[in-house]
């Protein structure tokens, strides 16, 4: 018998089909909650609704839905919401987690339309959705996660483009949890630091020596391993579910990557060493 402790509610993930995003829906899944994930990949999207829904009737609680939504589409977002209205007609939390980490290089390599672009998958997209599902968030009393990143307040070497967008959601957050307020919506987000999501497994495999960069991935941490997307998703529970007193708060889970001194540069370089600390 599951714990369910969010029971009946309805939550809208996005880039709910893999990563930290499916981490999340199975937590919330096994929480007794209706779900609906989204992403621009119908078979994987469509795949991960059916395993979820396969849990729900297991464990006699919850729900899972698939449905397609590219988020740098405005219309994909409107349908995104609407439709998920129409089929459980509630909603009771928005986790604005698609998103993307494009290679790293320096920011001559980057060129202006590509900052655009990852401005709109990674920041716009979280505007667009808040600002349709805040009528009915507003009913329920509701709330919005957004998924930031470490390195919005550390930095990251050769991620000029990607830091500007974690660092912006993090100040969005902050705005719109002080506009909702007085509705009763609470607007917090998470910042994870090396998690080992799909694109982090892509980084070891397209390593020279995957053995040595997982090893260099897991020692940055004090706790000395990369975190599980069920342990992002179990922190996204406990925001919307326990943390009713926690609002434009930025909730990092890194397993102390941030804390103490580290070797910076060598022989006066900076260290060639590029860990992805990203989650999506």
């Amino acid at each position: 018998m599951t714990n369910v402790g969010y029971a009946d509610k309805v939550a809208i993930i996005t880039g709910g089909s893999s990563g930290i995003g499916k981490g999340c829906a199975q937590q919330f899944v096994k929480a007794g909650a209706k779900v609906v994930i989204c992403c621009n990949d119908e078979d994987e999207g469509a795949e991960v609704a059916a395993d979820l829904s396969d849990m729900a009737r297991t464990q006699g609680s919850g729900d899972a839905e698939f449905i397609y939504c590219d988020v740098t589409r405005t219309e994909d977002i409107r349908n995104l919401i609407d439709t998920s209205i129409a089929r459980y007609g509630r909603l009771d939390c928005l986790i604005n987690n698609a998103g993307w980490h494009p290679p790293h290089k320096p920011i001559d390599d980057f060129s202006v339309p590509e900052f655009r672009d990852l401005l709109e998958l990674n920041l716009v997209s979280i505007f667009t959705a808040s600002k349709f599902a805040l009528p009915y968030l507003r009913q329920t009393k509701g709330n919005i996660i957004n998924m930031s990143s470490l390195v919005a307040s550390i930095g990251q070497r050769h991620a000029t483009t990607y830091v500007a967008t974690k660092g912006a959601i993090t100040a969005f957050t902050k705005a719109l949890a002080v506009d909702e307020a007085p509705n009763g919506v609470r607007v917090n987000s998470v910042s994870p630091g090396n998690i080992l999501t799909p694109l982090w497994q892509e980084a070891i495999d397209a390593a020279p020596n995957p053995q040595q960069y997982r090893a260099e991935g897991e020692a940055a941490q004090l706790i000395g391993r990369m975190g599980r997307v069920e342990e992002v998703g179990r922190l996204c529970l406990f925001i919307a579910a326990e943390a009713t007193f926690t609002t434009g708060v930025d909730h990092i889970i890194s397993g102390g990557a941030e804390l103490g001194y580290g070797q910076k540069s060598v022989n006066g370089n900076v260290n060639e060493i590029e860990l992805t600390l990203s989650q999506t």
